[in-house]
């Protein structure tokens, strides 16, 4: 194929002629000579089968960062290579779209960066890397079918971590937890405690607290000390069917669900709780259980960013299959999903009696500010004002009626706007586990 190159000095050379005694010769021999030095120029360039193509570089990056990849490009022929190159990638990744012009020496190597800036969470792959191989002219260059470059294209995946701005949130959480926390050590048993250690006596003590057969074989005055419960079990199930698509604020109601569950799965695991992970619509998207704590995170963490909104009705029971199928040991069960009367009254509530009897159940939903604000009409309404503050007023009352129905079978209910959507559900969970009743 002919450069732009070419093709200027085709348009610049073919008028000349026209000045001369013989102009259709010469304007001949000007396009014998273009065209001959562009086959020249061809044949001269590197073939690009010799081209070998390796990446490396980040693997994952959180929402909002940067990330980069390098594309290592090795000549492998004799002859030296005018290579311009192009990383494509999908569009949702970021992509730095720069094209990249190489010169390699038989046998070089080069290194090409792209910078990657991703819009979404979840996984973005590297499409194709396009490659030109030009000759020492610049008039023309091989190309290969975009099939071959996908070929040699190196497969790469970025995993992009959804946004954690609730992040900022845990050293105030940490200091709530560190209050009753292990590393506070309480000198009798209350609710929500387990044994600790045996210690020697001190003045102050609740002689309550005194342990008489260790006393007995040590020859000294010993107490128990207790500590709050460990290695309880945080379920945390997060609704990813067509309510969770619902947009509050600029981001779906899914995100600021995950928001808040990687907090509570961070801050519960400080606590050296168990916390599994289940997502589901209509069929599970994720399951993330077993596993010790530092190996249990990361792969719960890896698994939400690859979770996106489903347009289908979120199947409850399918849930609560999930959740009754388990051990028999008691958890804290949180449910991410929406207020919505035809969900909750026709899909959950009847399952709420088992569910309650075997697990502590939590539901929390983002609560959105636009349908509080429609409510009120405003000092000049029109009808349509009036039809919408009517429609949000029925919205609100729904929700209202919804949540009384949740708490009258045991349920907490966690109804936030999205700014402190996460640290209400978080606060949950430390005022269940300081009264021990996880």
């Amino acid at each position: 194929m002919v450069t732009r190159r070419f093709a200027l000095l085709m348009a610049l050379g073919v008028p000349l002629p026209a000045l001369l005694p013989s102009p259709w010769l010469s304007t001949l021999a000007v396009l014998g000579v273009m065209t001959g030095a562009a086959l020249l120029d061809v044949l001269v360039a590197g073939p690009l089968s010799a081209v070998s193509l390796r990446r490396d570089g980040d693997a994952t990056v959180w929402l909002g960062n940067t990330a980069t990849t390098t594309l290592t490009v090795a000549n492998t022929s004799e002859r030296s290579m005018w290579l311009r190159l192009r990383d494509r990638w999908v569009p949702s990744a970021g992509a730095d779209r720069t094209p990249h012009l190489l010169h390699l020496s038989a046998g070089e190597e080069s290194q090409v960066t792209t910078t990657l800036t991703p819009t979404r969470h979840g996984d973005r792959a590297a499409v194709r890397v396009t490659l030109r191989s030009y000759g020492p002219l610049g008039l023309a260059y091989r190309q290969r079918s975009q099939r071959w470059n996908e070929a040699v294209t190196p497969k790469w995946t970025l995993r992009v971590l959804p946004r954690f701005p609730a992040r900022r949130l845990l050293p105030e959480k940490l200091a709530k937890l560190r209050v009753f926390d292990g590393s506070v050590v309480t000198r009798g048993r209350g609710q929500g405690t387990e044994f600790d250690v045996l210690r020697e006596y001190v003045v102050g003590d609740d002689v309550r607290s005194i342990d008489w057969r260790a006393s007995a074989r040590t020859h000294d005055v010993v107490v128990r000390t207790w500590r709050p419960e460990r290695d309880r079990r945080v379920v945390c199930v997060l609704d990813t069917g067509r309510t969770s698509a619902a947009r509050i604020g600029d981001e779906p109601r899914l995100d600021a669900a995950i928001d808040a569950a990687l907090l509570l799965a961070v801050l519960a695991s400080k606590a050296d709780d168990r916390v599994d992970l289940l997502a589901m619509d209509s069929v599970v998207r994720t399951r993330v259980e077993g596993g010790g704590h530092r190996t249990k995170l990361p792969r719960l963490i890896s698994s939400l960013a690859a979770l996106e909104p489903a347009l289908v009705e979120t199947d409850f029971g399918l849930a609560a299959g999930e959740l009754l199928r388990r051990d028999h040991k008691r958890a804290l069960v949180v449910i991410f999903s929406a207020l919505d009367a035809a969900p909750i009254v026709e899909g959950l509530l009847p399952l709420l009696p088992r569910l309650t009897t075997r697990h502590r159940l939590v539901l929390a939903s983002v609560r959105d500010p636009e349908t509080a604000r429609l409510a009120h009409l405003p000092a000049e309404a029109t009808a349509e004002d009036v039809h919408l503050a009517a429609a949000a007023e029925l919205a609100l009352a729904e929700r209202t009626r919804v949540r009384a129905l949740l708490e009258q079978q045991g349920v907490i209910v966690v109804d936030e706007p999205r700014e402190t959507f996460a640290s209400k559900v978080s606060d949950v969970y430390l005022m269940l586990k300081a009264a021990g009743r996880l």
